[in-house]
């Protein structure tokens, strides 16, 4: 089977990694002091993206997307870290979104992939920061998912109402044209 990928692929990929990057480093953005971590929107693109391009796209546009936003503002040594807990949270989101078009079968793919952006930040500022920073972390990180379905969710609704063909980019068995 041929899977290779398209230059619109990489094109849109680049314009969804660049597009998270800005929501996630340069929108909102609350400073979190007891891990040095912040507060941002980048649930929001990665649950769209996740869902509505599928898991391969949901990974690298959310982990190199958010990574990105860490490296480019001051948070250098979060950007491994998040390339994991974001990208992880796509590839899930996008792997159990795929072919849902209600909204509890959008949540129930949602869950999952924020619980385990969650869990991964917790561990990793417990090894980095400590337990107790990491606790104070865990509801921030928690409210920061929520917005991914809040926002997240009715954006995907929005535009499959808006433009139906969009459900056929992130379900095509290649990637060719």
């Amino acid at each position: 089977m041929n899977r290779r990928i398209s230059p619109a692929m990489i094109a849109l990929v680049a314009l969804l990694i660049a597009l998270t990057t800005i929501l996630t480093g340069w929108t909102v953005r609350v400073p979190v002091p007891a891990t040095q971590g912040y507060f941002n929107l980048s649930d929001v693109p990665i649950t769209f993206i996740s869902l509505v391009f599928g898991p391969w796209v949901g990974l690298v546009a959310g982990g190199v997307g958010a990574a990105l936003a860490d490296l480019f503002g001051g948070y250098a040594f979060f950007a491994p870290i998040t390339l994991v807990a974001h990208g992880v949270e796509g590839l899930l989101i996008g792997l159990l979104g795929r072919g849902r078009r209600s909204v509890p079968g959008m949540i129930l793919a949602w869950v999952p992939g924020a619980l385990a952006m969650v869990l991964i930040y917790f561990l990793a500022e417990g090894v980095l920061k400590g337990w107790p920073a990491a606790l104070v972390e865990v509801p921030v990180n928690l409210s920061q998912g929520l917005l991914g379905v809040i926002v997240g969710i009715p954006l995907v609704l929005a535009v499959r109402r808006a433009y139906p063909p969009v459900d056929q980019i992130g379900r095509r068995r290649t990637w060719t044209e």
